[in-house]
């Protein structure tokens, strides 16, 4: 469906949307779709295609540094989304990675 075409960004921003508000509704997938009318196979195709272009936009973050806020001791890592992490000094990187994995993993059914 959508390999090899030009990407259209307003259906992106639609698809973008409708799942979203399946997220906040608590329903799932499929009485989501059958009640907004929507194609369930279409629906998971966006999910995971989202979710793809989620994940490759997020290899690389902007980083602004301002003023320091919190000690200087401590790391503070802004996600997509506005989410932050403030991270000690002394930090566990294996249980930093692994928290970041789940962040950024596409949200299950």
């Amino acid at each position: 469906m959508m390999q090899g075409n030009p990407r259209n960004l307003r259906k992106e921003q639609e698809w973008r949307q409708r799942i979203h508000a399946w997220q906040q509704s608590g329903l799932t997938a499929r009485v989501y779709c059958a009640r907004h009318g929507l194609s369930e196979p279409s629906f998971y195709s966006w999910r995971r295609e989202l979710a793809k272009r989620d994940a490759a936009s997020a290899a690389f973050v902007p980083v602004h540094v301002e003023g320091q806020t919190a000690p200087a001791a401590t790391l503070e890592v802004v996600l997509e989304g506005g989410r932050t992490i403030r991270v000690p000094a002394g930090f566990n990187s294996a249980t930093l990675k692994q928290l970041l994995a789940v962040l950024e993993a596409p949200p299950s059914c």
